[in-house]
């Protein structure tokens, strides 16, 4: 059973119709860049709750959650209903595993995400690690609108203070764009036209690639990158490959 702290929403943006980011003031234990945590709300006789990837860096404060908006849900319409005052549940430890150290040592860092995934990989890059371990870091970010791909701020700020090392691919699959490329990430590693776009290449020798985000994509994903003698990383077997499993 999940024990709960109470805590406070101090802030919200909302990024489209089902796209919504929460800030929220709690007492959690310390976490590692890249974990998830469970929040809550009473619903009816019973707290319902879901794991949602915490944004913030450690020591960072407030807290910040992004997610969707599930149609018929029984959590989600309801946190986006929330503002700030608002009482939140929060269960008091992170979990997960794609997190920095799990990841063996490479010269690339590619960090790939749709939608919401989006959000472990921002509270990695808002550290020190990624920057002092990797000499490339590139950071892929797949949605259907230009105005669901959240926090293009905090991105342009790490683009301007890593100039040499960072580099930001946007996908947008559903409207035109002068910027992002179009359609899906596995036909752009199909086609080349991702590591056109990145400037590297994917190497089972120089590249470690973090997951996060619609389970189909992650799956075809992957499929690709072994079929290009990568693997997926395990404590007993290292490779290249992480991936969240909490979908």
């Amino acid at each position: 059973m999940v024990q709960w702290v109470e805590g406070h929403v101090v802030g919200k943006t909302t990024w489209s119709q089902r796209l919504v980011s929460l800030q929220v003031d709690a007492d959690i234990a310390p976490f590692e860049a890249g974990q998830f945590i469970k929040l809550g709300l009473e619903v009816g006789a019973e707290a319902v709750g879901r794991p949602y990837s915490l944004v913030n860096a450690p020591g960072e404060r407030p807290l910040e959650f992004c997610f969707s908006v599930v149609p018929g849900g029984p959590l989600s319409k309801r946190l986006a209903a929330l503002n700030a005052g608002d009482s939140i549940l929060v269960a008091p430890h992170a979990s997960g595993f794609l997190i920095l150290r799990e990841v063996i040592s490479g010269s690339h860092l590619w960090l790939i995400a749709s939608g919401t995934g989006i959000g472990p990989f921002l509270s990695i890059l808002k550290t020190a690690e990624p920057w002092q371990r990797f000499e490339r870091i590139v950071l892929v970010h797949a949605a259907r609108l230009v105005s669901e791909l959240m926090y293009r701020d905090t991105i342009s700020e790490f683009a301007e203070t890593h100039t040499d090392k960072f580099v930001f691919i946007p996908f947008v699959s559903r409207e035109p764009t002068d910027f992002a490329l179009p359609g899906r990430i596995p036909q752009a590693i199909e086609n080349g036209q991702l590591e056109t776009r990145a400037g590297i290449k994917f190497s089972a020798a120089q590249s470690q690639i973090m997951l996060c985000g619609n389970p189909q994509m992650v799956d075809e994903i992957q499929q690709l990158l072994i079929e290009r003698g990568l693997k997926k990383h395990r404590r007993r077997e290292p490779g290249n490959i992480s991936v969240e499993s909490y979908w």
